[in-house]
């Protein structure tokens, strides 16, 4: 992927970069692995909504995801590279040998032709492949990470997000998280060999709050803008700082740097927490 940049004909567009997709090989998704994305608006089921800033946006398609990558010792071919509206990275269309066909998340340097396997045992070491983590060698960046055998990908599945393979002892294999954090994680869990694709991702400008819009994203409105009864931050004569010991959130919870993860049973398994922000 590449970011391009277009000429300032009008304000949005001056700061505006865009995706130039030259790595995209097929612009229409599959139409047996792709269901309508129905939209909630940031609402759970009784309508009320638990996330804010949510609405709107193009209308999409959920393509299906092959997390699981349960398909051992069957050779597939990459089809294609295609793009995904509900992800940044890209996807690899697969076609098995015996004719099925599956999407998972393409890993840098894997394009269209390449032979792709997943498997329990030692297959070959390169980027695509899916192994367990007792396989993989120390310092290999692998993406798509289970958390448990079996149950599927749950990290470094965003665009350009990597884990290294730190070592293995005994029944875990030690990871280094994205975030920086180093952790334990059962030696017979999935991963993907190689970076998760699109790492550029990170640096396009959307230059105007109707890119946003399209996204489905809806504004956001500071604190300190609102009345009193309408925020804890509200109020005053003119541009105000919060004026409280701790900023609160719009509920009066405490707010801004303040520890929200819960003792968990999870804890014993981290071996370093990820670096303090300064």
């Amino acid at each position: 992927m590449g970011i391009k940049k277009v000429k300032a004909n009008t304000p949005g567009r001056r700061e505006a970069t865009f995706d130039d997709f030259k790595d995209i090989t097929k612009s229409t998704p599959e139409k047996r692995l792709v269901v309508i994305k129905k939209k909630r608006g940031g609402r759970n089921s009784t309508g009320k909504i638990t996330v804010r800033h949510r609405g709107g946006g193009a209308k999409r398609y959920v393509r299906l995801v092959d997390f699981k990558r349960d398909k051992f010792n069957v050779e597939a071919t990459v089809a294609a590279i295609e793009y995904d509206p509900n992800r940044g990275a890209r996807l690899a269309l697969l076609h098995y040998a015996d004719g099925e066909k599956r999407y998972i998340i393409a890993p840098i340097n894997v394009g269209v032709g390449d032979k792709l396997m997943s498997s329990k045992e030692l297959i070959e070491i390169k980027n695509g492949n899916a192994l367990t983590l007792q396989f993989i060698p120390a310092g290999m960046p692998v993406s798509s990470v289970e958390l448990e055998p079996g149950k599927g990908a749950q990290i470094a599945r965003g665009a350009g997000n990597v884990v290294y393979v730190m070592g293995v002892e005994g029944k875990y294999a030690q990871i280094k998280m994205p975030s920086g954090e180093i952790r334990l994680v059962k030696k017979e869990c999935l991963c993907t060999v190689g970076q998760a694709s699109n790492p550029d991702k990170r640096h396009i400008s959307l230059g105007k709050a109707g890119r946003s819009r399209h996204l489905g994203i809806r504004p956001t409105v500071r604190g300190t803008a609102m009345n009193p009864v309408d925020h804890p931050h509200g109020g005053g004569e003119g541009k105000q700082s919060i004026g409280l010991k701790h900023p609160k959130t719009m509920w009066g919870k405490p707010a801004l740097g303040v520890k929200t993860r819960k003792k968990r049973h999870s804890d014993r398994l981290i071996v370093k927490r990820r670096a303090k922000r300064k």
